[in-house]
């Protein structure tokens, strides 16, 4: 028999909740959680679990394989010693503030003491209604879960921070969606992500005790965030709490520049979205660049304003980096200073790392005076002038440095990236460019297969493109679980070539160009 799990109870016993324990919407008040249970479904099927992740957990195959397991995954059971919750925050979403929102179908399960010593929340996403849910039912659609489950591991093995996900159910009930808000509902199969990570704690779990004037609570929380997640910043105190808005400003801008650097749109960046730990959260409608615009959002819901487009992300993550500085003003007695400070350092290291991560990208130490700051906008031009895959441009570049001259003319391999026919005008501008990069990358001290093989290591071959998880999707609803699988096997292993997964490889195929769930998502899931 596995041996028992610990579970501890940081977030219950040090901060207020809520007296009910009862699930009819209602706003919660002087409390940051609500007690509630899952509510159970009727036919749970656990359909994939994440290997790695359970070992890091301490999950072993033997208990991963028990139909308790299942059970609990599916929020019909607990392990001894859970407690389930629901946080209660707010947001401003799409720029406008939205009140109280909460975990209106997520879960807290309980708080683990992991097999490497981290605690790591347990959480059900479409586990069942919470005071929270208002109007919803608390329930996630198959699609959806699938999707959040991939991405959250895939983003993982590229490196970028984010909540992880361990496991898929299905829960054999269907759920009702009109996934396109067009007045065509329709049910769809039901299913659970258990989503993992340190804390859950949002910019909207600051900002909704300061906009009720709730300064007791706002500091309450402060002070546990502090002691549970950043000791290294000292007693709770003005200082110290000037230094939280500083250092996940810092987090939260390193972040954007990771997305940037691989592809990721997020598709809905409201406040309510944005760890406070700077992980990427809430994998909902989002989507991976295919060819390069900076104006593209795979949100339906976003395709007039475009706000949390691909080109915006990071002037979103400082717009909402001011939120949070405002919720934290009256800790800092009102300074707002403190918030200007930290803005300037979110626009320094945001800028910072995405000079570093796109001269990685190129095999360049960025170096001004030798105009690579030029360079890298000369190839960005050229890129959005034509539609052109941003993942194989990049993966196709290293390899050229193992020849022993510059190409004599723009390659195959550069031509086989782009999406319809390549103007000549535009490959020979191209190759102009490919010829200055090659010049100015044979300057670098180190040599060029040393910097082909870095580029491999920093460029990706695989990403989870919408059109393949949309595939995944059709093939799991139809019982057929091995593109899942497959896929999943080779998004863990992003930079290393996999000949096996060579179809997980290519460019988005015509058919998907408009296609529903390769092009467009909802926030309906």
């Amino acid at each position: 028999m596995p041996a028992p799990l610990s579970f501890v109870r940081r977030f219950l016993d040090a901060l207020p909740g809520d007296d009910r324990t009862d699930r009819e919407p209602r706003p919660v008040v002087a409390a940051l959680w609500s007690r509630v249970q899952p509510t159970p479904v009727r036919a749970p099927r656990l359909l994939a679990w994440s290997r790695p992740l359970a070992q890091q957990l301490g999950l072993d195959e033997a208990r991963m394989q028990e139909p308790l397991t299942t059970q609990v995954l599916a929020g019909n059971a607990l392990w001894p010693g859970m407690d389930p919750y629901a946080a209660n925050y707010g947001g401003h979403q799409f720029g406008h503030w939205a009140g109280q929102l909460g975990d209106g179908r997520a879960i807290v399960l309980g708080e683990l003491r992991a097999a490497d010593g981290s605690v790591q929340e347990l959480q059900l996403k479409g586990a069942g209604p919470t005071a929270y849910s208002r109007r919803g039912d608390g329930r996630a659609v198959l699609r959806s879960s699938l999707r959040e489950y991939l991405c959250s591991e895939a983003m993982h093995a590229l490196g970028v921070p984010t909540t992880r996900a361990l496991s898929l159910v299905a829960t054999g009930d269907d759920v009702v969606r009109d996934m396109f808000y067009d007045g065509n509902a329709r049910p769809e199969p039901g299913a659970i992500v258990c989503r993992v990570a340190p804390s859950f704690l949002r910019f909207g779990s600051f900002e909704l005790p300061t906009a009720r004037g709730d300064t007791a609570l706002l500091r309450t929380l402060t002070d546990f965030t502090l002691r549970t997640h950043f000791p290294e910043l000292g007693t709770p105190g003005r200082d110290a709490y000037a230094a939280l808005l500083h250092e996940v400003a810092a987090r939260t801008a390193r972040l954007c520049a990771h997305w940037q650097a691989v592809g990721f749109v997020h598709g809905v960046l409201n406040t309510d979205n944005l760890s406070l730990l700077g992980l990427t959260i809430d994998y909902g409608p989002y989507g991976w660049i295919d060819d390069l615009d900076f104006g593209w959002t795979p949100n339906t819901t976003d395709a007039g304003q475009r706000r949390y487009a691909f080109g915006n992300q990071p002037g979103i993550g400082l717009w909402n980096t001011a939120r949070l500085g405002e919720a934290l003003l009256p800790l800092v007695d009102d300074d707002e200073r403190v918030v200007e400070d930290a803005l300037a350092h979110f626009q320094r290291v945001y800028a910072e790392a995405a000079t570093e991560w796109f001269g990685r990208k190129l095999g360049l130490t960025i170096d001004p005076q030798r105009g690579d700051e030029q360079l890298v906008q000369q190839l960005f031009d050229w890129l959005v002038a034509q539609p052109t895959d941003m993942t194989l441009f990049f993966r196709a570049l290293g390899p050229l440095l193992l020849a022993d001259a510059a190409p004599a003319a723009l390659p195959e391999s550069l031509r086989a990236v782009f999406y319809g026919d390549v103007p000549e005008a535009h490959a020979a501008a191209g190759h102009a460019w490919l010829l200055r990069w090659w010049t100015r990358v044979h300057q670098e001290p180190r040599p060029a297969a040393t910097i082909a093989a870095a580029m491999a290591a920093t460029n990706p071959r695989y990403v989870l493109r919408n059109w393949l998880a949309q595939t995944a999707i059709e093939a799991a609803t139809n019982g057929d679980l091995t593109v899942l699988e497959r896929l999943f096997t080779a998004l863990q292993r992003p930079f290393d070539e996999q000949p096996q997964f060579a179809e997980f490889a290519q460019k988005r195929p015509e058919w998907a160009r408009s296609k529903p769930g390769c092009s467009a998502l909802s926030c309906s899931s």
